[in-house]
């Protein structure tokens, strides 16, 4: 609820109106100028501009939620309240301008980020990873077991995701063509091969794999895939997804105890490390006839 009069009063506006490199201008307060007849990006798309408003609110809603999972019984509501309106006010919309906005990513050559690994994934595990520290650890972590209480729930909840990202990823095209079909095969690909890769070392370390693993394996694959889903090929999709399950596995068990951080939901192991290895991998497997730059996405 927050999140959506916060875009609504000043978040469209600043992130998606001409300004600095860093942030948009107030021309769009309070969704000025958005009209029945107004449509969104006019020379590339010809959506109504209210769709693509509602579209985008999803992102910021979401977005904020990721973070929370990372200090989960750790922080009152009111804080929470706080903390999300300011970190998205501070960090979300300039990233958004930066990537989407013609912002200063925009100045990097061929820079990808069809869907939001950047704005959305990388963005929210690295401020979950300073937010977890910052708090500290849970009580008896990580001594006491602290794993789900309802397996079934969990599976629930990622097959949901799991669905719903079709929408945020051929979505993000903006149009029902050719490019959106193609950004649901591939996100169906590399989600299929992450919870492969994730099972499979799982299985091989541990001597068996669990249905937890497997719900964890297939949101990695779903973030790496998200950058890179409106520009890759079939076999990029397959790298893409075993790779984020492999890499993304690491961090969320090895790493993890090794630095001693107690990310509640390892938003930072699956969100951070997975749009990482999505955004960098996104300049290296790219449909024929697509321009993409590994360098430009490291720097993005």
């Amino acid at each position: 609820a927050v999140m959506s009069i916060l875009w609504v009063v000043v978040g469209y506006s600043l992130a998606a109106t001409s300004g600095s490199d860093l942030i948009g201008g107030l021309d769009k307060m309070m969704l000025k100028g958005v009209g029945v007849e107004s449509i969104a990006d006019p020379e590339n798309h010809t959506i109504p501009e209210s769709v693509f408003v509602v579209f985008q609110m999803t992102f910021i809603i979401i977005t904020p939620a990721l973070i929370v999972g990372a200090f989960a019984e750790r922080m009152k509501f009111s804080a929470v309240l706080i903390f999300t309106t300011i970190w998205a006010i501070g960090s979300y919309l300039p990233i958004w301008h930066m990537a989407w906005g013609g912002g200063l990513f925009s100045q990097f050559p061929d820079t990808l980020d069809f869907a939001g690994g950047t704005v959305v994934h990388i963005n929210a595990g690295i401020a979950g990873l300073v937010v977890c520290i910052m708090l500290g650890k849970r009580k008896g972590y990580p001594t006491s077991s602290m794993a789900p209480h309802n397996v079934a729930y969990t599976v629930i909840g990622a097959s949901l995701l799991w669905v719903g990202w079709f929408g945020f990823n051929a979505g993000s095209e903006l149009a029902a063509d050719g490019v959106a079909g193609y950004a649901m095969l591939v996100t169906q690909i590399a989600t299929a091969a992450a919870v492969l890769a994730w099972i499979g070392i799982e299985w091989f370390r541990s001597g068996k794999p669990t249905a937890v693993g497997a719900a964890t394996g297939a949101v990695a694959g779903l973030v790496a895939i998200t950058p890179a889903s409106g520009t890759t090929t079939v076999c990029g999709a397959l790298v893409i997804g075993i790779a984020a399950g492999l890499i993304c596995y690491v961090f969320a068990t090895s790493i993890k105890r090794a630095l001693g951080y107690d990310d509640s939901l390892d938003v930072f192991g699956v969100h951070g490390i997975g749009g990482i290895v999505g955004a960098i991998l996104t300049g290296v497997f790219l449909r024929e006839g697509l321009d993409g730059n590994v360098l430009s996405q490291i720097k993005s």
